[in-house]
């Protein structure tokens, strides 16, 4: 084995290590919850309760609590375009870099929470810190999935994984915290936990590529054109023999960034695109070569983003306040305490064990199905979610969800990069995400309703939620079918007038 791939498998794993242990943390949120309260933060909110428990937990406390959490997961996602921008412009070492001092300054907020609350919210502040810290060490390791070109998809599914299977930390957090009667604090465990963002810059100053990133559309586009990262073709010999020797050069003009508008594409990209086309359905190459402005103008985009967000806001709400959702549906603490501790085991594992199903469904399903199994799928979700007393029914949604999740992910991704092209996927799935991520904010509005107006029955608001997908679903899935109908008879209108020319 070569140094270079020795290098290569080296920063794949060094990646994976810390994505596991840095990239969306944020999300373990529900199995934090109960330490937060143990810790008595945000103790002062509950009017004279002196003494605090994994079941007791007033009202304004919890509502304090959940707004931290929302406001956090908003600003991971607003993240996205900003931190797309620095890594187009200064490159995955730069943002590394970044990513790591701001989750050192966040872990340290913890580390010295009592002495800060007098002048800031530490806790508020910290969480933030690892909200913002999560995308730049996370969205910078995208470029490795190139090493192995022929393994980029192998490679993402390893990133994704990790970062699914991240907010497993607080979970393990929680468990040392409970065998230890309270001996391992906040302050104890993000100093320990300090290590990490100096992990991530030991790495980043040794072993780390320094070069600009290639996209994950044009990750996309070179593995299936079946180039490596220097965009030359990877064939074997026979293959190449039998290929005209006046055909054109498959070779990128700009692989770095992305291919240049206007060039003469090969015989081989033009045979790839028409395959993804097909699998696709017909989406695939809809709006290939508009501008932003035009795509982000268009029903496909701003159809795509009000499912997404709606969506988003549902996720996060759930994690935010399972525990206060299932103590009213099943009508007791101690049930809602387990099914909370199921819920903060199977969140990580779920994201892990979706993974190639997710692959398997893009793969045999066309996009306009794809669209109409998550919208089925995060509306029974939605149902199962406002049943009350059935244990195993909403066991049934946790399930649903925690397999929903990554999937709901990876579809918004694949959508844009099929809808849009891969020339402005960065700029257009940024700014989705990061207007997904300011929706999202108003959680924390939702939260007030089903503790103010609501007297603690999430119902309503899941009610409103899931019905809300699910019309915003069928508009989405009823205009791309009604689209793709119309360019499949335009397309047969055409070859026609071609074969009686």
């Amino acid at each position: 084995m070569s140094e270079r791939k020795v290098l290569h498998y080296a920063q794949i794993v060094c990646a994976c290590i810390w994505c596991l242990l840095a990239s969306g943390i944020i999300f373990g949120f529900a199995a934090l919850k109960p330490v937060l309260v143990q810790e008595g933060v945000y103790s002062e909110y509950c009017q004279g309760t002196s003494t605090q428990s994994e079941l007791e937990l007033c009202e304004a406390q919890d509502m304090k609590l959940n707004s931290m959490f929302t406001i956090s997961a908003g600003v991971t996602n607003v993240m996205a375009l900003p931190v797309g921008w620095i890594l187009d412009t200064k490159g995955p070492r730069v943002c590394g870099i970044i990513g790591s001092a701001v989750l050192f300054v966040g872990a340290f907020m913890f580390t010295i929470a009592s002495s800060l609350r007098s002048v800031i919210d530490p806790y508020l502040c910290g969480y933030i810190m690892l909200a913002i810290g999560g995308p730049f060490v996370f969205i910078s390791c995208f470029q490795l999935a190139n090493c192995f070109p022929g393994k980029s998809g192998t490679i993402l599914a390893l990133l994704t994984g990790s970062f699914d299977t991240s907010s497993a930390l607080f979970l393990l957090y929680r468990i040392i915290y409970q065998k230890g009667d309270g001996s391992m604090t906040l302050a104890k465990f993000f100093s320990v936990y300090l290590l990490i963002p100096c992990f991530i810059l030991g790495c980043q100053l040794t072993i780390m590529p320094r070069e600009s990133y290639k996209t994950l559309g044009t990750v996309a586009k070179l593995a299936t054109e079946e180039l490596d990262e220097n965009g030359e073709v990877i064939r074997d010999p026979q293959e190449a023999a039998a290929i005209p020797a006046d055909e054109p050069s498959t070779e990128l003009e700009n692989v770095d960034g992305l291919p240049l508008l206007g060039r003469r594409k090969s015989a081989l990209e033009v045979t790839a695109e028409e395959r993804l086309k097909d699998s696709s359905g017909g989406v695939f190459g809809v709006l290939h070569g508009n501008t932003v402005k035009e795509q982000l103008m268009s029903p496909w985009f701003y159809l795509m983003l009000l499912f997404a967000a709606i969506i988003m806001v549902r996720t996060n709400y759930f994690i935010a306040t399972i525990r206060t959702q299932e103590e009213f549906l099943l009508g007791d603490k101690d049930q809602s305490v387990k099914m909370n501790h199921i819920f903060d085991i199977l969140l990580p594992i779920g994201g892990v064990f979706a993974i190639p199903f997710i692959g398997m469904i893009l793969d045999s399903m066309t996009t306009v199905n794809v669209i109409a199994f998550l919208t089925a799928l995060t509306v029974s979700i939605g149902y199962l979610g406002v049943i009350r007393e059935s244990f195993i029914l909403n066991l049934l949604g946790i399930v649903l969800f925690v397999l929903c999740r990554p999937f709901y992910y990876t579809v918004v991704s694949d959508y844009c990069s099929k809808v849009f092209g891969f020339v402005t996927f960065g700029t257009v799935y940024g700014v989705l995400t990061c207007t997904c991520g300011i929706v999202s904010l108003t959680q924390s509005f939702l939260d007030m309703v089903t503790h103010e107006w609501e007297d603690m029955d999430p119902r309503p608001v899941n009610y409103f939620l899931v019905n809300t997908t699910l019309v915003i679903g069928i508009s989405l899935w009823v205009y791309v079918k009604r689209h793709i109908k119309n360019i499949s008879s335009s397309e047969e209108i055409e070859r026609s007038d071609a074969v009686n020319a």
